[in-house]
């Protein structure tokens, strides 16, 4: 498709005395459909993202082992507040990708495609970095909440990994290992994110600038 786009363009530049209007349309065109598409795939991957950790949830090991973990540590009552406000803000994003999607129109003109392609950008910014703190968020939560704990190794059911240690150091491992697992598992929500979203977004980005010399 960028072959195709990039042709025209030449051609337009070319034979821009005979056939400037229908170029400029054709040119405009691709752009917009490339545009859609992307972001049409945007609002997919967000949906998917959303759906498949609540598939997972749904095996009883992994359903039972998480909550188990929240509270024995006595969290549930925060991690409830955190979800329904995570929720809310998932729910905003979501339907801020499909309103992006419906309002980029084959009629639009150029600069409100643009206009368009700029505000999609900002919202898939703003989206990943809140999806990222809230990964980090729930093992900051559980750090602290052992933390605070007063026998965390009996709470987590762990006696046989920490026999002959005080509970104080106990504590402090188990503190250290949560921290540098959020730490890594951001990290790599993080890469994913950025092949993802990062992959779309330049797509949109190479759009924009597509049709900024367009108006030029």
């Amino acid at each position: 498709m960028m072959d195709e786009l990039e042709l025209l363009k030449k051609d337009w530049q070319k034979k821009g005395e005979h056939l400037p209007k229908l170029s400029f349309d054709e040119i405009h065109t691709m752009i917009w459909k490339k545009s859609s598409s992307i972001v049409k795939w945007i609002f997919l991957i967000s949906i998917i993202e959303f759906i498949i950790p609540h598939l997972l949830y749904l095996i009883p090991s992994m359903r039972n082992s998480s909550l188990d973990i929240y509270s024995n540590l006595g969290l549930n009552s925060t991690m409830l507040t955190v979800n329904i406000l995570q929720y809310l803000v998932i729910f905003y994003f979501i339907f801020q990708f499909y309103k992006r999607y419906k309002e980029i129109s084959v009629l639009d003109s150029a600069k409100r495609l643009t206009s368009n392609i700029l505000r999609t950008r900002r919202t898939v910014k703003h989206y990943v970095i809140f999806s990222l703190s809230m990964v980090l968020l729930n093992f900051a939560i559980l750090v602290v909440g052992i933390y605070f704990s007063d026998n965390v190794v009996q709470s987590l059911d762990l006696h046989g990994n920490f026999e002959g240690m005080t509970e104080e150091k106990a504590k402090w491992i188990i503190m250290a290992a949560f921290a540098i697992s959020g730490v890594v598992v951001t990290a790599l929500f993080g890469g994913i994110y950025f092949l993802l979203y990062g992959l779309l977004t330049r797509k949109l980005r190479r759009n924009f600038q597509e049709l900024q010399k367009l108006e030029v």
